[in-house]
């Protein structure tokens, strides 16, 4: 056995450190929303100015994910999430250590957005396709999914408590600390596709192939709505929950629980994904995410109502994510399944950069919520018409002639 074959990690060790990784990457990122509103009252800045630094953020991450798929694709993930982690410590180390609204912008929007396109999903989730068993690479994405989820079950409360204890900058310089796991981890997730054949495609036609494919399209176009829905939900779902006269800790719970939940509901996307035709399952996610916006938005403000709404929307949080990126790999291969759903995820964060910037600036201008809580009713419907028509068989390329 060679050395390197010696010293590859096994397959559940891979799927162990992509949990890990997902939930530092996710985690800390929801977070962001609880410093909302002690950071413009400190900075003394509105509502729209934090949105737009988290709108930043978003916007850059999918700018920068094809980059980052394509390099991982060439050089291996472990070195793009190691830069990743690097990034992401050293950008909230910026927004705790400059408090000004340079700081919030340099370290929180840029920083940070280049940080989480360098550890984002395409890179994990590639690593763990490549070790999973065929039959259970679908259940296993959504399994690594979940981790993301628990990160933020276990970051939002430990942040408020941090936070709470000392205040805002002490919250982010832990924060700091737990981004810096990435670093160490990135080698468990090392290794890149295999090295191309002389009649395997390259990675131009690739991306000719799929930006030529209606299913590729549509689905690109209907992740943009699942980006809107995260990010805004994640950055103002706790000053929504303060404005409606409840404890700043019942937000801080609400987003807590979305991540609890969609440890379910992640596992049990992949998971049915292998069983139902996951356009299908994506289409009834949408309409869910509707409904349950719709629902809360009817009901009294109290705590059980906002907890359930959070327990609801968090089995569909991040569910699209194994079935979006399953759908790919199933008509597109895995070949270049980081760069192709890098490419799908820039659809999704220029939604979260309306979905972060557009809560802001609607509630400085109107004071309420209630008209993006409506676009996003609108979108998810949307969302659900898109991916009923993908057609979602995996492309038949002619074989090479026998020689």
């Amino acid at each position: 056995m060679s050395t390197a074959a010696r010293w590859q990690p096994a397959a559940w060790l891979v799927l162990a450190a992509a949990m890990v990784v997902m939930g530092v990457n996710m985690g800390v990122r929801q977070t962001f929303g609880l410093f909302l509103e002690p950071m413009t009252a400190a900075l003394e800045i509105p509502r729209g100015g934090f949105a737009f630094a988290i709108a930043v953020q978003n916007l850059l991450w999918g700018l920068l994910q094809p980059v980052c798929g394509g390099l991982a694709d060439r050089y291996g993930t472990g070195r793009l999430l190691a830069l990743g982690g690097v990034l992401y410590a050293g950008g909230i180390l910026v927004m705790a250590g400059v408090p000004t609204p340079l700081g919030l912008h340099l370290g929180g929007g840029i920083l940070v957005g280049m940080a989480v396109a360098a550890c984002g999903f395409p890179l994990v989730l590639s690593a763990v396709s490549r070790a999973a068993p065929e039959d259970r690479r679908s259940t296993w994405l959504g399994v690594a999914t979940a981790g993301g989820s628990l990160g933020q079950f276990v970051l939002l409360p430990g942040t408020q408590a941090v936070m709470g204890l000392t205040d805002w900058h002490g919250g982010l310089l832990a924060l700091a600390a737990v981004s810096a796991l990435v670093v160490p981890l990135a080698f468990l997730l090392r290794g890149k596709p295999a090295a191309r054949q002389a009649h395997e495609q390259s990675l131009r036609e690739a991306f000719d192939e799929a930006i030529r494919h209606k299913g590729f399209l549509l689905l690109t176009a209907g992740f943009f709505v699942c980006g809107f829905h995260v990010a805004f939900v994640a950055t103002h779902l706790p000053a929504y929950v303060a404005g409606t006269g409840l404890p700043a800790l019942v937000g801080a719970t609400a987003l807590s629980l979305v991540g609890l939940f969609n440890v379910v509901g992640s596992f049990a996307c992949g998971w049915a994904g292998g069983r139902v035709r996951k356009k299908h399952l994506l289409s009834g996610l949408y309409i869910a995410r509707a409904i349950a916006i719709a629902a809360m938005l009817a009901a009294p403000k109290t705590e059980v109502t906002v907890y359930l709404f959070a327990a609801a929307f968090g089995l569909m949080w991040l569910g699209t994510v194994p079935l979006t990126s399953g759908l790919v790999g199933q008509i597109f291969g895995a070949r270049y399944l980081a760069t192709l759903f890098g490419l799908v995820m820039l659809s999704h964060q220029v939604g979260a950069f309306f979905g972060a910037w557009l809560g802001g600036l609607l509630y400085d201008l109107t004071g309420s919520y209630d008209i993006v809580w409506g676009l996003a009713i609108a979108l998810g419907l949307i969302a659900a018409a898109l991916h009923a028509p993908i057609p979602d068989r995996p492309i038949a390329r002619a074989q090479p002639a026998a020689s």
